[in-house]
């Protein structure tokens, strides 16, 4: 195509420039961006003072990728015509892009005066307000968009995405129906719903939904991830189906990212200084980080050379202590897969460690590849990852007997010495010496856990535990208004407990969260989905814990850190015998006030927070992976 031909005939500048504004126009229908760039840089040739040819070549340069440029046409664009809502519109978007949010809400409003049925602009303006914090703002600006366009499925999932920052959850729920509704083929409103209604403890409905999104997106693997996450909460999966279904995800995940760094070229001196990498999307406030903090800072570096690599443009205080703490920090979340693996290949990787699993922003596509000779998960996700790349899972004894849950891996499990984890509380704040039910003349129980740990089967077992005690309470912390609480409050009225009887309270602050351990008593574990942080802030604060572990990893951590502070009588071993243990002990007063005044001092003297005891045994057990690999015998 000659684009020049139109230079030489008859007519004015602009209407040269709008036949070449056609001819791109033509060229972006078929996603020719390049040959429509092209037509663009005519069109603004033949006729430099027309706005209309700067703003389509800032939309073209901008579809191509190529945003500085972009923003300088637009930018031209408005010199020319500062009164076009549709030059304030697509500059604003971009800016909106590049956090420039103070002159895109300036440049929005002005297209709104213009125009006020200007629906695009007003969801670009509740896109500037989500981004500054004011959702109840976004919120009212979606609002007056669907009313303008009531089909406008993007408008009706940011409507969802803003309702549930709200806490509006119900809304949000209907709302995201509705986009799934109006788009059946779009994945975010799929995704967003169903980490909803996973988060609302509705756990059979976000499986499907999630399975929705797989059978749409079978090579979203970000999205099955979830699903996989989800499962581990469900009383409707056996431990086997658990198992296979992360088998054959780690399968197709590996054959879509084939292994492409062997041979490896580290030196295989077995006593040598290690590299450890570790991946996380949680290198901020979260509780892997609270885990990771203490590991960092002990870490023997004349035995290990830390890299962190952190997976998540969140970045707080505790990401600041983290980075000091590495030998090598990476902010590495806007790497693609390929280009991470690169980076931990070049960086002679010697052991690479997952934090994250399927539980948050997974990045096993990067394990795949295999860029490291010995690849480790711990920590963030408390089973399988399903790759046989990923080569040891760090775990204990008590979350996995040997003989338990060995067929349930692809990774060899490692069990360290005491536990699989070390605690360090994150609030050094005092607690009440004695237990509530010394004033109270009855006992409470209390729920720390996230409320999709809070399965039927929990439920059904502590209506059993306060029809044992009729004066007994219980205070259940962590439960979103909505369908959760709603669902809570039917199954207890249904086994005839007092509404009276239960306090059920949202998410806390973190001082109110630490508070709340002083009204209670004893505290109650979830099934099959168990505590970990939860359980170790519990103890900390003086409440013992009563749990049920099950077959499967993750039924199991409260098991093992009770048993790690030597309080394995309250560790049931049926469901039956948690009752029986909360009943018996909520009977005896006298214990609860031994504990409440020395629980404290018995986890300081426990493995569970010897951080310097517990880094050298995570040493020791990465020299014995990397001693395996250097001589090529399995551990």
């Amino acid at each position: 195509m000659k684009l020049t031909r139109f230079f030489t005939r008859a007519g004015s500048p602009r209407e040269a420039a709008d036949r070449l504004i056609a001819l791109g126009n033509e060229a972006e229908s078929r996603t020719a961006f390049d040959e429509a760039c092209a037509a663009y840089r005519q069109a603004v040739a033949a006729a430099p003072g027309y706005a209309k040819a700067h703003l389509n070549l800032g939309i073209a340069e901008q579809a191509s990728g190529r945003l500085d440029a972009a923003l300088g046409s637009y930018e031209n664009a408005l010199k020319l015509d500062a009164a076009d809502p549709y030059i304030q519109y697509n500059l604003a978007n971009l800016l909106r892009a590049r956090g420039e949010l103070a002159r895109a809400e300036e440049l929005l409003a002005r297209a709104l005066a213009s125009i006020p049925g200007f629906t695009d602009a007003r969801v670009v303006l509740a896109n500037v307000y989500d981004l500054q914090g004011n959702c109840a703002a976004a919120a009212a600006a979606l609002e007056i968009a669907l009313q303008q366009r009531p089909d406008y499925a993007g408008a009706w999932f940011n409507y969802g995405d803003a309702l549930i920052k709200l806490g509006r959850r119900a809304e949000a729920e209907r709302a995201l129906r509705r986009a799934c509704e109006l788009d059946p083929a779009a994945l975010p409103p799929l995704h967003l719903l169903g980490n909803l209604l996973r988060a609302d403890a509705q756990i059979d409905e976000a499986l499907r939904v999630f399975g929705a999104a797989r059978q749409l997106a079978p090579a979203r693997f970000d999205l099955e991830s979830m699903e996989l996450l989800a499962l581990n909460l469900s009383e409707n999966v056996s431990e086997e189906v658990l198992s296979a279904r992360h088998r054959a995800f780690g399968a197709r995940l590996e054959a879509a990212f084939p292994a492409r760094f062997a041979p490896f070229r580290n030196d295989r001196d077995p006593d040598r200084v290690l590299r450890v990498g570790y991946i996380s999307c949680d290198f901020n406030q979260h509780p892997v980080a609270w885990f990771a903090l203490p590991v960092l800072e002990r870490h023997d570096r004349a035995a290990c050379r830390i890299y962190a690599y952190s997976t998540n443009p969140k970045q707080d205080d505790m990401t600041r202590q983290l980075e000091a703490r590495s030998d090598m920090w990476l902010d590495a979340h806007t790497r693609s897969d390929w280009q991470l693996a690169d980076r931990i290949h070049s960086d002679a990787i010697d052991i690479l460690v997952d934090l994250t699993g399927h539980a948050g922003i997974m990045r096993l596509e990067v394990f795949a590849q295999q860029p490291a000779p010995v690849q480790v998960t711990w920590l963030g996700y408390l089973n399988t990852t399903g790759l046989k790349r990923v080569h040891y899972r760090l775990c204990d004894a008590h979350t996995d007997p040997p003989g338990l849950t060995e067929s349930l891996h692809t990774e060899t499990l490692v069990r360290l010495p005491h536990s699989q984890w070390c605690y360090r509380p994150i609030a050094r704040i005092p607690h009440a010496t004695e237990p509530p039910c010394t004033r109270n003349g009855f006992v409470t129980f209390g729920s720390f856990n996230h409320a999709p740990k809070l399965s039927a089967a929990v439920r059904t077992l502590w209506i059993e535990i306060l029809a044992r005690l009729p004066d007994a309470r219980l205070l259940i912390v962590g439960v979103p208004e909505g369908r959760a609480r709603d669902r809570l409050l039917q199954d207890f009225a249904a086994g005839a407990i007092s509404r009276s009887r239960l306090t059920i309270v949202p998410r806390v602050s973190l001082d109110e969260y630490f508070d709340r351990f002083n009204a209670v008593d004893i505290a109650l574990d979830s099934t099959p989905y168990s505590g970990g942080t939860t359980t170790c802030d519990t103890l900390w604060m003086g409440v013992p814990v009563v749990t049920v572990p099950g077959a499967r990893s993750v039924s199991r951590s409260a098991a093992s850190i009770l048993a790690t502070v030597g309080l394995s009588s309250w560790i049931a071993q049926s469901p039956q015998d948690y009752v029986q243990l909360a009943a018996r002990f909520g009977a005896d007063r006298v214990l609860l006030a031994e504990l409440r005044r020395s629980l404290r001092q018995r986890l300081q003297a426990s493995p569970l927070m010897d951080e310097q005891g517990f880094v050298r045994d995570l040493e020791s057990a990465y020299r014995r992976m990397w001693q395996s690999w250097c001589s090529g015998v399995a551990m």
